[in-house]
């Protein structure tokens, strides 16, 4: 006789069931901030703050002795006293702005572009801003020297960011269109010039123009701006004869080398003569009243003299693993954020003007007074550098709530689930 089979027998086991969703909420895993994102964040934040120390380190000792000269004077020990007044102004600027969140330094972005905006009002008006060999780029104040074209290094890019995320944001065909992402940098660009200060002017367009490249503005409009653009300036290189004659001494340093400018004679004879190895620390001769401008724009020749080939070559690469650390940090962001916007930009500004100053020194480009960052001796351009490191290290941070829910649901997908009644 054949009797039914009972239910027991059918059931299949608990561990070859497929895990029962709750219908109170969605899956675990479209949560879930995997781990593998966040940590490497922080070991890359290690690596790229260590390739920031290294090259303050080598800063401090290459400003103490390009600052020698050939009779020893007290004036040695106060630019290496100075320089480490600003050193630490700079660490300390930078750390707090680490610890400010990315939100409130987006919503304080446009309170900063205008405060920036009405120092560079200041610097242009004659009874307010300090000339210093016809050009009028710093407001004194007391004791306390400020250049504002620096501090719209960083200015002009959060605002332009913020800005073009808020024109996402309102969905507006028109928002990503040719006049309003341009309206920031034609603010602050016409006030730079104004100084003159026509290297910087340009640097800052060159900002916004990685910013818009990054946010994916249409290459048309790049193209638009680009012939709008440069009919200008070269009216403005043309009938500016210092500008034009920056040009024709580029020019002569390659095709006539006895008649290039004093300076750019200088800075590759510095170079050349260090060799492979250099001349040793402090030992150099061109720093000695032959090299102007040692301790500043000129900083990465008196490194070329004294440590040679393999010193120039170490810096570089110092700068490559600072891009390339940077650039990870940013990984795990939202390529539309306002953080991501701003912090690529920075970034790829801070390398950018290293690049530079690199090249002026070796005459691939022509002769601008751009410092070194991180290594050259001045105060604001310092100070604007380690806050701009500051804003990357806060734009880097992976919030704390996305941990929390990444723990919590991932707890909550390992927890096996519970067997129906």
């Amino acid at each position: 006789m054949m009797t039914e089979a009972s239910p027991s027998l059918n059931r299949v086991p608990l561990a070859a069931r497929p895990p029962v969703q709750s219908r109170n909420r969605p899956a675990a895993t479209s949560f879930a901030v995997p781990h593998g994102k966040i940590a490497p964040v922080k070991n890359d934040r290690g690596f790229f703050l260590a390739m920031v120390s290294m090259l303050l380190a080598l800063g401090v000792l290459m400003v103490h002795s390009a600052s020698m000269t050939s009779h020893p004077s007290q004036s040695e020990q106060i630019y290496l006293s100075r320089h480490m007044l600003f050193l630490t102004v700079g660490i300390a600027a930078g750390f707090v702005v680490s610890m400010l969140p990315a939100q409130l330094i987006e919503r304080a972005a446009p309170y900063f572009f205008g405060l920036v905006i009405g120092l560079l009002v200041l610097v242009v008006i004659p009874a307010m801003g300090t000339e210093v060999n016809g050009a009028r780029r710093w407001l004194r104040l007391g004791s306390v020297t400020i250049q504002p074209a620096e501090l719209a290094k960083l200015a002009l890019p959060l605002f332009l960011a913020r800005l073009m995320i808020h024109l996402r944001s309102q969905n507006r065909r028109w928002g990503r269109g040719l006049m309003l992402p341009c309206l920031p940098a034609a603010v602050v660009v016409p006030l730079v010039m104004c100084q003159p200060d026509l290297g910087t002017a340009l640097f800052l367009a060159a900002g916004c123009g990685i910013l818009l490249f990054i946010a994916r503005w249409p290459l048309r409009n790049f193209a638009l701006m680009a012939a709008a653009t440069i009919p200008g300036l070269a009216y403005l290189v043309v009938h500016r004869p210092y500008q034009l004659q920056r040009i024709t001494g580029f020019v002569a340093a390659w095709t006539d080398p006895s008649s290039a400018p004093y300076q750019l004679k200088q800075s590759l004879l510095t170079l050349g003569a260090g060799g492979l190895q250099g001349a040793g620390l402090g030992r150099g001769w061109q720093k000695l009243s032959f090299l102007p401008e040692a301790n500043t724009d000129f900083v990465f020749a008196v490194i070329g003299e004294e440590l040679g080939l393999i010193g120039t070559l170490v810096v570089v690469a110092l700068w490559i693993g600072l891009y390339a650390f940077g650039l990870r940090l940013f990984a795990h962001q939202d390529r539309d954020s306002f953080a991501y916007l701003a912090g690529v930009t920075l970034l790829t500004q801070i390398v950018l003007q290293a690049a530079i100053n690199v090249a002026v020194v070796t005459a691939m480009v022509p002769p601008k007074g751009i410092p070194h960052p991180l290594m050259s001796y001045g105060g604001s351009n310092l100070v604007t550098t380690l806050m701009a490191i500051g804003l990357l290290v806060s734009f880097s941070r992976t919030p704390a709530t996305a941990i929390a829910v990444s723990e919590k649901n991932e707890t909550d997908f390992a927890r096996p689930p519970a067997r129906a009644a």
